[in-house]
């Protein structure tokens, strides 16, 4: 039935194709609240995240981002129990903060609260101020309510840098400083981010930045705390900055930093969708432009040239081919606008977000996606897995938790954003600049190749 409904909803008779119904979530394309509040503070100076919860939702955590990053991750917890499950965890919290700061000597803490301590109501801003005024001496603190029934892994991330930016951040004197609020990209995506503001001369703070800290080198002795992360001292000037740039096509006006800090500071915000593909970083640049004052450094005008020729040397092998994208609702974004960009057809783009922003903002963005392209939020895994078959993909681009989907249907993953627990390397993936798009179109045109010379009797050697 699903295949008839795909070809009846390209000759416009249906809208969709018909799923079969179901009433909750069946393997989802979308991970834990916390998890995207625990990233981000692992992107603060000095940070050791505490989860006031069960010691589960650590271990869980850990285990996801350890796999996707290949580093240690250490993750506190208040360790609930069944009597805090009933009384509250604030002895529990109490004692956890303390025992962490005696342990690890942060210089920051970051507390995100799990589904169970949200369901009891746990007053933290009032634990925490009766924690403070027992222990003084203790590290500044940010807390995030990030109860998992709530949201994705996202919206926990853009809730910690929200959080930390109301919390540790103060009124100053404008400086020359720009904020930049890049969202949860690789570990190499933010260190091309900090190559690409140096090169125009732009000093900058970047809230967070992980990029060492869950992608840094060996040590000759463990390191409790990894080196890197955006200072505290540098999160405080934030609202004397001039400017703030913020990658964020579906972040409403009490979800993202930025517009905390226009609301706080009257700081100018310029929200811009991930810079993924030619039109997207030229939109980026065109900002850097307006803010310094000068042209685009040379070295990544050279880029770009080289990206547009690459486009016309590969469209050949890639023209129609048929793509379905998936993940969280702005990569999604930035990565149909680049594959509709390079030639692709995106015949399904789909996420586990639930922000009712995704179709609109996804259309903007990408004003020639066809009428046809399924464009679904809330999804899961399940439904795609029901979807895929009927729209004859030709490649899959998300990350690692649709193999099975793209195995059973014999297409290529191009695996990109998180989590990539089948690979290594997922943290150094680069999906922006003009420099990521290259990577990633040599990456598809190569898999579509591949997939030619695999399939063939023949076995070419030249294509």
């Amino acid at each position: 039935m699903i295949a008839e409904d795909i070809a009846q909803a390209e000759n416009g008779a249906l809208e969709e194709p018909t799923l079969k119904h179901c009433t909750g979530t069946r393997n989802a394309c979308k991970l834990c609240t916390p998890l995207g509040a625990c990233l981000a503070f692992r992107g603060i100076e000095g940070s050791v995240p505490f989860l006031h919860g069960s010691q589960g939702c650590s271990t869980y955590i850990r285990r996801y981002l350890i796999s996707h990053f290949r580093e240690p991750m250490d993750i506190a917890s208040s360790n609930f129990h069944e009597e805090s499950a009933i009384f509250g965890g604030a002895s529990n919290f109490k004692a956890g903060v303390r025992n962490v700061t005696l342990q690890y000597r942060p210089a920051f803490i970051g507390v995100a609260t799990t589904c169970l301590a949200e369901t009891i109501g746990e007053d933290m801003p009032g634990i925490m101020r009766d924690l403070r005024s027992e222990s003084p001496d203790l590290p500044p603190m940010v807390q995030v309510s990030t109860a998992s029934y709530k949201g994705t892994h996202i919206d926990g991330f853009h809730a910690a840098v929200r959080s930390t930016i109301d919390q540790l951040s103060t009124e100053t004197s404008r400086s020359e400083s720009v904020n930049l609020l890049p969202g949860m990209l690789s570990s190499a995506d933010l260190r091309h981010l900090v190559e690409i503001f140096e090169a125009w001369g732009i000093p900058f703070v970047m809230l967070p930045d992980y990029s060492e800290t869950m992608d840094g080198g060996s040590w000759s002795q463990y390191e409790p705390i990894q080196s890197g992360g955006t200072p505290l001292a540098a999160i405080r000037t934030m609202g004397g900055a001039r400017a703030t740039i913020e990658f964020g096509s579906v972040l409403g006006a009490k979800e993202g930093g930025g517009s905390l800090l226009s609301e706080k500071f009257g700081t100018p915000l310029h929200q811009l969708p991930m810079p993924c593909g030619i039109r997207a970083t030229d939109a980026l640049f065109d900002v850097l432009e307006t803010l310094s004052g000068v042209p685009a450094p040379r070295a990544f005008a050279a880029e770009r040239g080289r990206l547009v020729d690459a486009y016309v040397d590969g469209h050949k092998y890639i023209f129609g081919k048929r793509v379905i994208v998936y993940g969280e609702e702005d990569l999604v974004i930035g990565l149909t606008s680049f594959l509709q960009e390079i030639g692709l057809e995106p015949v399904l783009c789909a996420s586990g977000g639930r922000s009712g922003r995704l179709e609109k903002a996804l259309r903007a963005q990408v004003p020639d996606l066809p009428a046809t392209t399924l464009v679904k939020e809330g999804f899961d895994f399940a439904e795609i897995s029901e979807v895929a078959p009927g729209l004859a993909p030709d490649l899959f681009v998300g990350s690692s938790k649709g193999y099975p989907i793209a195995r059973k249907l014999g297409v290529p993953l191009i695996r990109v954003g998180f989590p990539i627990h089948d690979r290594v390397g997922g943290q150094r993936i680069l999906h922006i600049g003009y420099r990521g798009a290259q990577q990633l179109f040599d990456q598809i045109v190569n898999a579509v190749m591949e997939q030619k010379q695999t399939r063939s009797d023949i076995g070419y050697a030249y294509l």
